[in-house]
């Protein structure tokens, strides 16, 4: 049995050597190298130099004992290097600059589709011989059927022809051909490649039609109903007999084989909507096949549902590892996408010929395109998926470490002040990481089409910047030595709004407090209003425990308040601005301190009432801006009032006084002579 396929073998070099983008001159050398390769291998050359030149026999009447897949490979490939001729002279005819002898160009291009046509029928006559015999496959013969009556059809269309009447049996018919294939294809990838050539086809039934003046031009499907019913028994020889030994070949090898069960795509995981994702290219299903490969190995390693376990251990290293297996299977699935959605772009954008455009109509475009929005949106899902299981994975490695105790040292992410100063840096960068792919998901069209997505995926943004902004603030309250407290109630100021923010879109998404998102689509990142809740619980305990330590502590660090007995207590800088703008109560100060323990004596009452403070003080009292530079006690304290000995004991208790220096009357003579001496120094007016 001989295994041939002619539409795989010319898809696979038309989209290796040029025709990805129209380039019929690079496609047209690689035909004519590799039928030289064959004829050489199969030792059918045309004679050999320096003997009389024989015409070799036809291959239509070869034994069919002798006959191998080479030569049927050597007829295709004849003819897709004629046709590719055809089009390259056909392009050539329309440029400006051959307007004058664009007549003879399309001469020679009719010339050279007639040859291709040609040896499409000797393909054709081969091979139903080679199926007479039992020696070829009905799925084969189709191919080989498909293959030249769509050489026909765009023959009929090309110029200067244009017999829509003729053309469109013919493609009606090859529609059908190629439907039947796509129907009870074996894997996903012979189905891809009959839908790949179909949409070939489809453009051109729907010009035909538009110019014979169908009313209904727009309705292919029907179209081809009506026209191939009442022509496919003239065309193809055998129809009903070849079509039914297909049918059950295909029916009884689907069942039968596993390798055609391992390169079946799983629909279900092809959805988007409630409607299946179309995957209309053979390169497409190889690399969708391995994603889902590893989709598989990653939900067998993980458990049930393919939910990987979430907090720390072995478990969580090896779906960590399943994700990476995964995400690698995606970006190359992405790039696939990418290049073929650019190559159909630019292939419509730049083609003149409209009768040889695989996708005139523009569907395969969209389809293209959105396949590769939707093969991105699958890839930065699960990158976020990874990155939140490591985040899990942390906190859940952070909390075992803090429970068993490592070296002595207590971890846990309960306990910011005695938490590992890795974590929260670690824990912000996976989150940054998080953020970029949301914002990256958030710009994609199938997303911005979606309005519930779009509100889903703006909640899921808004929480994680909160998360982000908590965890940072934690970074600066477990920083050995000195704590930046207002640096870190600035972030839970913003972790608010951005959480008021996800609240705020949740509750037009009407959720519940144990409901699940609607959308499909977000299961990568659940989000609940009990978490909400939970983050914004813990944004005002860690605020409160914040501003009670910095009012406690005066924002020195818990190093700091275990130092040494020398060590003095520092005290907010606003207590001490608040005393030039709040009227004290001595009265009240004094009951205050009593019930804190702090009663001053009389030695420090003594003591605060010396210095600079003294004079400060009775300056702002008596309202003399020449008071004496020091004052006695007993005067100072007869003439200033209690709002005053109270303003005192405030500053005395927090620092000591720092008396001005006092001039001897040899400095105060030295000085009335001069000033610049007593500037710049004692040396000044040295002999």
């Amino acid at each position: 049995m001989i295994n041939f396929r002619a539409l795989q073998l010319a898809n696979e070099q038309q989209s290796a050597y040029g025709l990805r983008y129209d380039d019929f001159a690079r496609y047209r050398k690689h035909c004519a190298n590799r039928t030289h390769r064959l004829r050489s291998s199969l030792k059918m050359t045309h004679g050999t130099k320096g003997k009389e030149f024989k015409k070799l026999p036809s291959l239509t009447e070869m034994d069919l004992e002798k006959v191998k897949e080479g030569h049927l490979q050597l007829l295709l490939f004849e003819s897709e290097r004629a046709w590719a001729y055809a089009q390259e002279l056909t392009s050539l005819s329309l440029l400006p600059t051959n307007s004058a002898h664009s007549a003879s160009l399309l001469h020679h291009a009719t010339g050279r589709f007639r040859r291709a046509i040609n040896w499409a029928t000797q393909l054709l006559s081969l091979t139903q011989r080679l199926y007479t015999s039992h020696k070829f496959t009905a799925e084969s013969l189709l191919e080989c059927t498909a293959y030249l009556l769509l050489l026909n059809g765009r023959f009929l269309l090309s110029a200067p022809r244009e017999d829509f009447e003729s053309a469109l049996p013919q493609l009606c018919v090859t529609r059908l051909i190629l439907d039947v294939l796509a129907l009870h294809a074996g894997d996903s990838r012979d189905q891809a490649l009959a839908v790949l050539w179909s949409d070939q086809v489809g453009p051109m039934v729907r010009w035909c039609a538009h110019q014979m003046g169908r009313e209904k031009a727009y309705d292919v499907d029907s179209i081809v109903k009506e026209v191939s019913e009442q022509n496919v028994r003239d065309l193809v020889d055998n129809w009903d007999e070849v079509a039914e030994k297909f049918k059950k070949d295909a029916e009884h090898y689907g069942l039968g084989s596993n390798a055609k069960k391992l390169g079946k795509l799983d629909e279900s995981r092809l959805m988007w909507e409630g409607e299946p994702v179309p995957v209309r290219n053979p390169e497409l299903v190889d690399v969708l096949l391995k994603v889902q490969s590893a989709e598989m190995k990653m939900a067998s390693s993980s458990g049930k549902d393919g939910k990987a376990p979430t907090k720390g251990g072995q478990g969580g290293k090896k779906a960590v590892a399943a994700y990476d297996s995964v995400l690698a299977a995606l970006s190359d699935a992405e790039e696939v996408a990418r290049k073929l959605s650019e190559s159909e772009s630019q292939k419509a954008s730049s083609s003149t010929i409209p009768g040889s455009l695989p996708s005139s109509g523009g569907g395969q475009i969209r389809d293209m395109h959105f396949v590769h929005t939707y093969i991105v949106y699958q890839l930065l899902s699960k990158r976020i998926q990874r990155d939140l299981l490591l985040v899990d994975a942390l906190v859940g490695e952070a909390d075992a470490a803090g429970a068993a105790g490592i070296k002595g040292k207590t971890i846990s992410s309960t306990s910011t002040s005695s938490a590992d100063p890795r974590l929260y840096p670690a824990i912000v960068k996976l989150l940054d990481s998080i953020l970029q792919s949301l914002s990256q998901l958030r710009t994609l069209s199938i997303v911005d089409d979606n309005p519930d997505l779009s509100a889903a995926v703006d909640a899921r943004i808004g929480f994680s910047k909160a998360k982000r902004c908590v965890n940072l603030a934690k970074c600066y309250i477990v920083i050995p030595g000195d704590k930046k407290y207002a640096e870190a109630l600035t972030l839970l100021q913003h972790a608010t709004i951005h959480l008021r923010e996800a609240r705020r879109v949740t509750e037009t998404l009407g959720l519940s407090a144990d409901d699940s998102d609607p959308n499909d689509e977000v299961e990568f990142y659940p989000l609940l209003e009990k978490d909400l809740e939970v983050l914004e619980e813990s944004i005002n305990k860690e605020g409160l425990e914040y501003k009670r330590t910095w009012l406690e502590k005066g924002g020195a660090g818990v190093g700091e308040q275990q130092g040494g007995k020398g060590q003095k207590q520092k005290k907010p800088v606003f207590f001490n601005i608040a005393l030039n703008y709040v009227d004290v109560d001595v009265e009240l100060m004094e009951r205050l301190r009593e019930r804190a323990g702090m009663t001053p004596t009389a030695a420090s009452t003594a003591q605060a009432s010396t210095g600079y403070t003294q004079n400060r003080i009775a300056q702002a009292t008596l309202g003399s801006s020449k008071a004496p530079a020091i004052a006695a006690p007993k005067a100072f304290a007869s003439a200033v009032g209690p709002r005053a000995k109270a303003a005192v004991m405030e500053e005395g208790m927090s620092r000591s006084g720092t008396p001005e220096p006092r001039e001897s009357d040899g400095n105060k003579a030295a000085g009335a002579t001069s000033r610049l001496g007593s500037l710049l120094g004692g040396w000044w007016g040295k002999n």
